[in-house]
């Protein structure tokens, strides 16, 4: 079992930064390809970025591509994601996931941050 908790969240204006964590307990962190996530208001959840348990690859959204960036520290069983250049269009609740890569079947979500980038 992974317990995941996530903050960083809160309100930016436009053009602004922000650097979500996601701390993981419970379970071998490095075991888990991690994702972040997000569902905007009125909309489905989508997926931000992904970065791979064994090689660290990542990948991301197109929506995000070069204003986001996904990292993962082993030794400190967390997850961030850095947001640059801020749009309104950003605007969710941030979620992390973590998913054995050989088992999609056992997944594990975290509560949700709040990012609100409005002026």
């Amino acid at each position: 079992q992974v317990q995941l908790v996530e903050s960083g969240g809160g309100l930016m204006q436009p053009g602004g930064s922000l650097r979500l964590s996601c701390a993981a307990t419970g379970a071998t962190f490095t075991d888990y390809d991690m994702s972040w996530y997000r569902q905007p208001p009125g909309k489905e959840r989508e997926l931000v970025a992904r970065i791979a348990s064994i090689d660290g690859n990542t990948n991301y959204a197109d929506s995000v591509k070069g204003r986001f960036t996904v990292s993962r520290d082993n030794a400190m069983r967390t997850l961030y994601l850095e947001m640059n250049s801020l749009k309104p269009e950003d605007t969710a609740v941030y979620y992390c996931q973590a998913i054995l890569p050989w088992n999609h079947r056992i997944e594990y979500w975290g509560q949700g941050t709040q990012v609100t980038v409005s002026s």
